[in-house]
């Protein structure tokens, strides 16, 4: 049984050195996950693999079936995620192709299905949500990062906006103004629902672009694509160095 879920999104649909054994077509009290759960051995490593948008990337972010992804991982014996995203950059420090491994959120989204906790319940429930990421999962990801003198931004706000559309300049200021580093469209309520449901939880950013007004000219998808690329290839070196070394309670 894999402990460890590995949440792909834009630019990792699939995972390369993956050896798949299985593929679990789940259901859920919430509907469908995004793909069936994907069985395998990464780095000797038994781990589970789900692409956030779907196989083919179809699944916009306000349409992510969060709830179902985070149920169906727990329900296979899931205990820790790191999930991985392309996010724009903010901050000056937060260059195209860079990794981020931030350590707060705020989320800006709406109307989304957004917690476990809301019929049939015994007593209201409230999970504290200080601090929305595992530090045991950050640390991991940031001395895997050292150890490969990747040059990870070790920290930061990451702001969670509702999509599909990127941001406006002004959106992008207020954003700034509110402390936030980086941004981006599937942070929440993924990372909530992983805390509802006891799992240790994790982000791995990918800057696929500055920010709407810290760049030049437009936001294209040729230029988010080429950043992804190669922010994605230190992805996956990070997660083969990272993996072998996750310890288990």
């Amino acid at each position: 049984m894999a402990d460890l879920a590995i949440i792909g999104g834009t630019g990792l649909t699939t995972l390369k050195n993956l050896e798949i054994t299985r593929r679990e077509v789940m259901r859920t009290p919430y509907g469908e996950p995004s793909g069936p759960l994907l069985h395998g051995k990464l780095c000797h490593q038994d781990v589970i693999f789900i692409p956030r948008h779907g196989r083919g990337h179809t699944i916009p972010p306000h349409m992510v079936n969060y709830r179902a992804n985070i149920w169906a991982l727990r329900d296979a014996g899931v205990r820790s995620v790191i999930a991985v995203a392309a996010v724009g950059g903010i901050h000056e420090d937060m260059q195209p192709g860079r990794l981020a491994i931030p350590d707060q959120i705020i989320d800006y989204t709406w109307s989304r299905k957004h917690t476990y906790f809301e019929s049939e319940l015994s007593e209201v429930t409230h999970i504290d949500f200080t601090r929305p990421y595992s530090e045991k999962i950050r640390n991991l990801l940031i001395s895997s990062a050292r150890e490969l003198d990747l040059q990870a931004v070790e920290d930061g706000v990451y702001a969670a906006t509702q999509g599909p559309r990127l941001e406006t300049a002004a959106e992008i200021d207020r954003l700034e103004r509110d402390g936030c580093n980086i941004v981006g469209m599937t942070g929440m309520p993924e990372a909530a629902l992983a805390r509802e449901l006891g799992l240790d939880y994790a982000h791995c950013a990918v800057i696929a672009n500055r920010a709407a007004g810290r760049g030049t000219g437009t936001i294209s998808m040729e230029e988010i694509e080429e950043n992804l690329a190669s922010g994605m290839e230190h992805v996956r070196r990070l997660l083969e160095t990272a993996i072998p070394i996750l310890e288990y309670d």
